[in-house]
C-alpha cells in the first residue's frame, strides 16, 4: 500500500497582478500587466504539491456553491471526495501583487468558504485522516478545524505537520495545538511572531527550536527563503539545507511547495528528514521560477531532474 497524505486547508481563487514595484502609502502606480486568475490557497497549493510528486492526497477543504470542483481541482492523485460546499459563503479569494523587480509578493486574503469550515466538518471526514501517514494543515481555516484534525491524527498514530501561516499578529497559537503538532514549519517572520526571537544566525534558529521543544514539538523546520531551510530535532540533530539557486519570477506558493513536496519523501519516523527537505527545496526552486501559485508547482519528474543534475 502506497503512502497517503491528507491536507486540511484553504482553497482560494488567486487574483494576481505584476507591478513594477510595490507602491508606497498613498501612492498610485500604473501597471501594463493584466489581472490573471489561478487556483491557490495555502491548503490547495500544498495538496497539489503532494499530488504532483506522485502521492495520493486527500484534500479536506470548503468551497462556495459556484465552484467547479472537476475543473479547478483536476490534478492527478488529488482526491476530492472530502471537498465540502458552503451554503453561506463564496469560495475564498486572494489578491496578490508581484514585484517585477524581485519576484516578491504581497497577499491579501478574503476567507469566504474557508472561514465557514467547522470542527464538525472535520469530524465528518475523519476517515481521510485515519488512513493517512501524515496530515498537513495551515491557518487559513479556523484554528478549531486544525485542532480537531490533529486530535484525530494523534488518536490514530498519524503524524502532524503544521505550517503556522498566516500567523496571528497577536495572541499566538493555542497550547493545545502546539502539543498536537509533531513537525512545525514556519518561515522567519512567522516564528518571530510566536517566539519573539528574531532569526539572525544559527544560534537564534536554535533558540527558536527550543521554544517549540518546550511545548512538545519534537521537530522544527524554519524556511529561510533564498537561504534555504533550517531544521532541528529534540534529539539534537540539526542542519541547514541550502536552496537551489534560480531566478525568482514569483515567490507565491514557494513555501507551500516545499512543505508539500518534502512530506512525500519523508519517512514516518523522520529518519530521512534532511533528504526529504532537499527534495522539497528542489521543488520550491521550480515554483519560484514560474508565475502563479498552483500553475507553478512542479511534477515529480521535474524535481528529480534537478536533483540528478545537482548530483553530477
Amino acid at each position: 500500500m502506497g503512502k497517503t497524505i491528507t491536507v486540511l486547508g484553504s482553497t482560494n481563487i488567486d487574483k494576481v497582478v505584476p507591478v513594477p514595484r510595490f507602491a508606497k502609502s498613498g501612492e498610485t502606480l500604473h501597471t501594463n500587466n493584466h489581472l490573471t486568475e489561478a487556483m491557490g490557497g495555502k491548503g490547495l497549493n500544498q495538496g497539489v504539491a503532494v499530488a504532483r510528486s506522485g502521492v495520493s492526497t486527500n484534500m479536506i477543504t470548503k468551497v462556495g456553491m459556484e465552484f467547479d470542483i472537476q475543473k479547478n481541482m483536476n490534478v492527478e492523485n488529488l482526491v476530492t471526495d472530502h471537498v465540502m460546499r458552503s451554503e453561506m459563503e463564496e469560495t475564498g479569494q486572494a489578491y496578490i501583487t508581484v514585484s517585477e523587480e524581485t519576484g516578491d509578493n504581497t497577499i491579501y486574503i478574503y476567507g469566504g468558504a474557508n472561514a465557514d469550515m467547522t470542527a464538525e466538518d472535520v469530524r465528518l471526514h475523519a476517515d481521510a485522516i485515519i488512513e493517512s501517514d501524515f496530515v498537513i494543515a495551515q491557518l487559513e481555516t479556523p484554528i478549531e478545524t486544525v485542532v480537531e484534525a490533529f486530535k484525530i491524527a494523534h488518536e490514530n498514530g498519524v503524524k502532524t505537520i503544521l505550517n503556522p501561516a498566516p500567523m496571528p499578529e497577536v495572541g499566538g497559537l493555542p497550547e493545545e495545538l502546539l502539543q498536537l503538532t509533531d513537525i512545525i514549519a514556519p518561515n522567519e517572520h512567522e516564528t518571530y511572531l510566536l517566539t519573539n526571537v528574531e532569526i539572525v544566525d544559527k544560534d537564534s534558529m536554535r533558540h527558536n527550536a527550543v521554544y517549540y521543544f518546550k511545548r512538545g514539538i519534537d521537530t522544527v523546520i524554519i524556511t529561510l527563503g533564498s537561504e534555504g531551510s533550517f531544521f532541528m530535532r529534540d534529539n539534537g540533530e540539526t542542519a541547514i539545507v541550502p536552496a537551489f539557486k534560480t531566478k525568482a519570477v514569483d515567490t507565491t506558493a514557494a513555501g507551500d511547495t516545499f512543505i508539500g513536496a518534502m512530506s512525500t519523501r519523508l519517512n514516518k519516523d523522520l529518519s530521512n528528514l534532511e533528504e526529504a527537505m532537499t527534495y522539497g527545496s528542489a521543488a520550491s526552486s521550480v515554483t519560484v521560477s514560474r508565475a502563479g501559485a498552483q500553475p507553478s508547482i512542479p511534477l515529480e519528474n521535474e524535481v528529480l531532474a534537478i536533483l540528478a543534475a545537482h548530483d553530477k
